[in-house]
């Protein structure tokens, strides 16, 4: 099993730090993101609760629908399909805290790389390449 945790203050206000994380179609602007498709919108908003995304990073490909959207300080989203293997999420939130003018966000991601005998080894670097993704994804949002 995988278990991801990201914890950053931003220096941006938690407006434009929400806004940036909940623009599906855009993460293709982030630094790894070869991807960014919002497949289908949201109940009651274009990026909120329900809708379907697919982000792609080299060869990973994951279709992931946003489960919770409480603008401008959660969104939780499960994978539902991945590629080239399987995973199976059990956790995925994004958590922001207003700290005076900068945000804090707490981006929590958990669950199990599918591989017969080697799923251990893939959590593990599963929870590397994704803490430094999650880590660089703020870090470019920071820049915007």
């Amino acid at each position: 099993m995988f278990r991801i945790h990201v914890e950053r203050v931003l220096g941006k206000d938690i407006d434009t730090v929400f806004a940036a994380i909940a623009d599906h179609a855009r993460y293709d602007r982030f630094p790894g993101v070869s991807k960014s498709v919002l497949v289908e919108e949201g109940n009651d908003e274009k990026n909120g609760t329900g809708a379907l995304r697919i982000i792609g990073a080299g060869k990973l490909e994951l279709t992931e629908r946003i489960t919770r959207f409480e603008r401008p300080n959660r969104m939780d989203y499960r994978i539902e399909k991945s590629s080239p293997f399987r995973v199976q999420h059990t956790k995925g939130e994004i958590v922001l805290k207003p700290e005076g003018e900068q945000t804090r966000v707490i981006w929590i991601s958990e669950g199990a790389v599918q591989v017969p005998l080697v799923g251990r080894m893939m959590d593990r670097m599963a929870e590397r390449s994704f803490s430094k993704a999650f880590s660089s994804l703020l870090k470019a949002i920071e820049r915007l």
